[in-house]
């Protein structure tokens, strides 16, 4: 564990944020029941209408953070439309959080393949049959799709390529902030903005 919760000034606080998230996230993937690498994820549709929900980080590096979906899906849709978003962690048990914000890019087609197909057999024929987003008009319907996928490639699931409307996008941060929860709701925060290779960072008031 880091020190994180002791740090006085900005100064104490680490340089390279994306080190100390990695740090975070291996003390949430040993304190967390469920799903450590769920992130609020936050958009804004072309009428300005905002939306979150629920998707799971699948890498982060250098360039940003990284999630898969079905790009026709109202999220998809408002990324076309917008080309920012806003991710945030709250690890309840760990009293963290940290938030990203930044501009979003299509992760290449080469990453999205290579993702897909390391995928269970069952989520990739997930990817086809789901019209995400879309009315449905009854369970019967999805497992009907289900079937006919999973019977058009049997005996071949390594064969089962990945829908051209499914795929990855990259958050690449003007900000990250990392969160800690503190007696009386005197919360430590550090923001972080990149600048030219490096980055520079900012204690804010609880």
């Amino acid at each position: 564990m880091d020190k994180f919760d002791e740090i006085e000034t900005v100064a104490d606080a680490p340089d390279n944020p994306l080190e100390l998230f990695g740090k975070w996230m291996k003390d949430a993937e040993a304190a967390e029941i469920n799903d450590p690498n769920a992130m609020a994820l936050a958009t804004v549709d072309a009428d300005g209408r905002p939306s979150v929900r629920m998707v799971l980080l699948k890498d982060f590096d250098t360039r940003g953070f990284v999630f898969y979906t079905n790009r026709e899906s109202r999220k998809g849709q408002a990324l076309a439309a917008n080309h920012t978003a806003a991710v945030c962690f709250h690890w309840k048990t760990l009293r963290r959080q940290v938030r990203v914000e930044g501009r979003i890019e299509l992760v290449s087609n080469t990453e999205s393949d290579e993702y897909y197909k390391s995928r269970a057999f069952g989520s990739r024929v997930g990817a086809w049959a789901s019209q995400q987003s879309r009315p449905l008009d009854s369970r019967t319907t999805l497992a009907s799709k289900v079937a006919e996928i999973e019977e058009k490639y049997a005996g071949r699931e390594d064969e089962i390529p990945r829908p051209a409307h499914w795929g990855g996008y990259r958050l690449i941060p003007d900000s990250i902030e990392f969160w800690h929860d503190g007696k009386f709701r005197l919360h430590r925060r550090v923001v972080y903005t990149p600048r030219s290779g490096s980055w520079d960072k900012v204690m804010l008031y609880p």
